[in-house]
């Protein structure tokens, strides 16, 4: 009779840790389903990877440029900036490059102000002083200060002006004012282009402390001239071109859409967009001014702005292209990054995260370690390898020097979150034949390669996906 009760209890005690552990798979099974926050995975890639860099790493801080770059995310930029820069200046003749300043003149009450600390501590701090003299000394401290650029197209500007409102005595340095001077590179003949880039500052509203921080933005400029007659098929023109261009660089190219606007002086133009996560945010903007705002700019003197289009002579109609190479660095992290389950040699299913970059925008393109085999001639290998690819201009990440050991498996998911596009191994085969194994990120296919033949691959992979 006690052997019974002891056999029935330890049974039940049986039965209840099979109860338990299968409502632990179950949990865990509908954890693993569900889907993590794009965002938070972003976010934290970018940070572990070295892409973004900053205090608060978030969706309001990357869109209001209160962050830094890496050394991965530096390069990224570079790259977008790069392919931006060539589709500009080649995808039509007659397109020039400007660069202005970041500051100048003394602009009006709304511009941004690169104010001296130090003097407006001394005004402050100086007693005996009305409330009339303490803001006579200010106002004339912010009109002797030089005022940020928020844009291209003007520079560094004043007020917004309304139309119908006069002129205003601010000097501006963007694509409008070098135009006068521009004119003798094409013969006074329409139409012609003026591209620019460089950082631009964006005030942002003030936070829940009511601290208002100052962003900052790489802005893309192009400046289209071109008579009133054909300014419409000049703004369909450029904007099929720009909405093909960001899709050719994206996974999801539907996520990239233009959309109509009108602002509020009239203005019309397109906006194109990324969706993430959270909503559409735009990338690049298109519009056409007319010639409103040439005129602005010099005065009204027509003589000096007229301009040949075929055999009449006119004012020429001003189309503007301002994009966001720092919207657009968040636009392809977000679109390249793809999340893929994969379970290991014991069953346990692990999530693989792949930045999926184009191979004009990657920052790294090749990884190059070692395996097994003699460490001083691997490394000899690997060191004349590094140089034939860095003088083909091909980004390399040297992985033989690290001292830490990490397995495959780990190097493969390390890269694969870095963007890299291939993985080169060498080991001690290498020394015997010349072979090496080549791994491809998007597929994760592994192949051997005669290592004299890696360089003319890469170079042909790399050319093959710019020209698509």
């Amino acid at each position: 009779m006690a052997t019974y009760c002891v056999r029935r209890y330890l049974g039940l005690l049986k039965g209840r840790a099979s109860l338990g552990w299968q409502k632990r798979k179950f949990a865990d099974s509908a954890r693993s389903d569900e889907a993590p926050d794009p965002t938070a995975v972003v976010t934290d890639l970018c940070r572990s990877r070295h892409f973004i860099t900053g205090e608060q790493v978030e969706k309001d801080s990357l869109l209001a440029g209160w962050h830094g770059y890496g050394p991965l995310g530096m390069v990224l930029r570079r790259n977008l900036a790069e392919q931006w820069w060539r589709s500009m200046t080649t995808s039509r003749g007659q397109v020039f490059g400007l660069s202005t300043l970041h500051q100048a003149g003394s602009g009006g009450r709304k511009a941004l102000k690169l104010v001296d600390g130090e003097a407006l501590a001394v005004i402050l701090k100086e007693k005996g002083q009305s409330v009339e003299q303490l803001t006579a000394e200010v106002e004339r401290l912010l009109g002797a200060s030089a005022t940020l650029r928020t844009e291209l197209l003007q520079g560094a500007v004043g007020e917004q002006r309304a139309p119908s409102r006069p002129l205003l005595p601010v000097r501006l340095f963007g694509a409008l004012e070098q135009y006068a001077h521009s004119l003798s590179l094409v013969n006074r003949k329409l139409p012609f282009g003026l591209a620019e880039m460089g950082v631009c500052y964006q005030p942002a509203a003030p936070d829940s402390e009511g601290t208002t921080r100052t962003g900052e933005a790489m802005l893309a400029s192009l400046v289209w001239f071109s008579s009133p007659r054909t300014a419409g098929q000049w703004l369909d023109f450029w904007v099929r071109h720009r909405l093909q261009w960001w899709r050719k660089f994206a996974t999801g190219a539907s996520n990239f859409s233009s959309s109509d606007f009108q602002d509020e002086c009239g203005t019309k133009g397109t906006r194109l967009y990324y969706s993430f996560p959270w909503g559409r945010e735009p990338i690049e903007t298109l519009q056409s001014l007319g010639d409103r705002e040439l005129l602005e700019t010099h005065q009204d003197n027509r003589a000096k702005l007229q301009c040949r289009d075929e055999r009449k002579t006119v004012i020429p109609h001003v189309l503007s292209v301002s994009g966001n190479m720092d919207r657009g660095v968040l636009a392809y992290l977000y679109d390249s990054l793809q999340q893929l389950k994969k379970v290991d040699s014991k069953q346990r299913l692990h999530q693989r995260k792949v930045l999926k970059l184009h191979p004009s925008l990657a920052p790294v393109k090749v990884a190059l370690d070692m395996g097994r085999g003699p460490t001083l001639e691997l490394r000899q290998v690997c060191e004349g390898l590094l140089q034939e690819l860095l003088e083909e201009d091909i980004a390399v990440w040297p992985g033989y020097l690290e001292t830490m050991q990490t397995s495959l498996e780990q190097l493969h998911s390390k890269y694969d979150e870095m963007g890299v596009l291939f993985t080169i191994l060498l080991s001690d085969s290498t020394l015997e034949n010349g072979l090496i194994q080549l791994r491809n990120r998007d597929t994760s296919i592994k192949e051997v390669m005669h290592i004299s033949h890696i360089k003319n691959f890469l170079i042909k992979y790399i050319l093959a996906a710019e020209n698509v």
